[in-house]
């Protein structure tokens, strides 16, 4: 239930690919928020990433599909190029340009590949018992812009991969927290201070379970951006 297809390889591995999209955010006319393209490709290759990440896939390669025009490409190609500089990567980068016909906003598309072995898969993998938590707020639109020191970094997403005792990081999409929270919970209810139905845009916020004793040391990490979540039963 992860936004990610996992094909088979061979008996150990999976084929990993993880997208997002972006549309109405650019520089054209009609556009809803108006940014320029390297922040449009920034924030939809970092979704890409996350995703596949966040399930222990190694990154190989990325995609990009570029609606807008020919003459962006060269700046959407330097917003993923700095998510990979962020995330310590340094990966291929292919995709096409629609250049025959004109759109009236701007549209792209964004996919990250990788490989997963199967036993080493993070999904499903938190014990019973596990804490859990959100690290940076959900925003989307405008307030992606107005309110980055309320984001996630991928330098601090990066770390948290690497920590013992975080079982599970799941990247909050525009269905809000109470969606992934669904996907590994059910309809049990939570209790958060952060609104739990708002869309968290690209990935502004992660859900992580972890292991108590880690608490102190992940709110420290994490700052003001630490969100506790308290189970109800």
């Amino acid at each position: 239930m992860r936004d990610v297809l996992c094909v088979p390889l061979d008996e150990e591995n999976e084929l990993v690919l993880a997208t997002d999209c972006s549309g109405g955010i650019g520089l054209k006319q009609d556009d809803v928020v108006n940014v320029p393209y390297d922040v449009v490709a920034y924030y939809g290759a970092r979704v890409a990433w996350m995703e596949l990440m966040s399930i222990g896939a190694t990154p190989k390669a990325f995609v990009l599909q570029n609606f807008v025009n020919d003459d962006a490409w060269h700046a959407l190609v330097a917003g993923v190029q700095q998510t990979m500089e962020e995330l310590q990567l340094s990966l291929p980068i292919t995709g096409s340009s629609e250049s025959n016909m004109p759109l009236m906003q701007s549209a792209v598309g964004f996919v990250a590949v990788g490989t997963v072995r199967k036993t080493e898969k993070r999904i499903n993998v938190t014990p019973t018992g596990a804490c859990w938590a959100v690290i940076g707020e959900p925003l989307v639109g405008e307030a992606v812009i107005q309110k980055k020191d309320r984001i996630i970094p991928l330098s601090l997403f990066r770390t948290l991969l690497q920590l013992d005792g975080v079982y599970e990081i799941i990247p909050v999409g525009s269905k809000g927290i109470w969606h992934e929270w669904k996907l590994v919970h059910g309809e049990r209810p939570l209790r958060c201070s952060l609104p739990l139905y708002a869309s968290a845009g690209p990935a502004t916020c992660v859900l992580i379970s972890y292991d108590r004793a880690q608490q102190h040391f992940l709110q420290s990490l994490a700052g003001t951006l630490f969100y506790p979540i308290v189970k109800q039963l």
